[in-house]
């Protein structure tokens, strides 16, 4: 996978060089905290979408699920950990 949507969390830290790492070359980052990122539309040439449930409200969560299904882009929720991530990543691996 190239490209990579992140919802959620004010800083990623090191998550943003392990994701690269990882695999991705893009990494797309929202932080989730203003009103309007609920208005915000997923990008026609991500891969897949991350969403980071620790750090954004039940409303902008459910809105990026509804966004990510309507474009048919996997959607995958965890907590903002890297084992929780790589978790999710092993399994993007298998599937690929």
């Amino acid at each position: 996978m190239a490209s990579l949507l992140v919802v959620g969390a004010d800083h990623l830290g090191h998550i943003t060089d392990k994701l690269a790492d990882s695999g991705f070359r893009e990494i797309i980052h929202v932080s989730g905290r203003k009103v309007n990122m609920v208005k915000r539309g997923i990008p026609e040439h991500v891969d897949a979408v991350l969403v980071m449930t620790d750090y954004i409200n039940h409303n902008l969560s459910k809105k990026v699920k509804e966004k990510a299904k309507s474009k048919d882009k996997p959607i995958y929720f965890v907590k903002r950990s890297w084992s929780s991530i790589h978790a999710v990543l092993e399994q993007l691996e298998k599937h690929a």
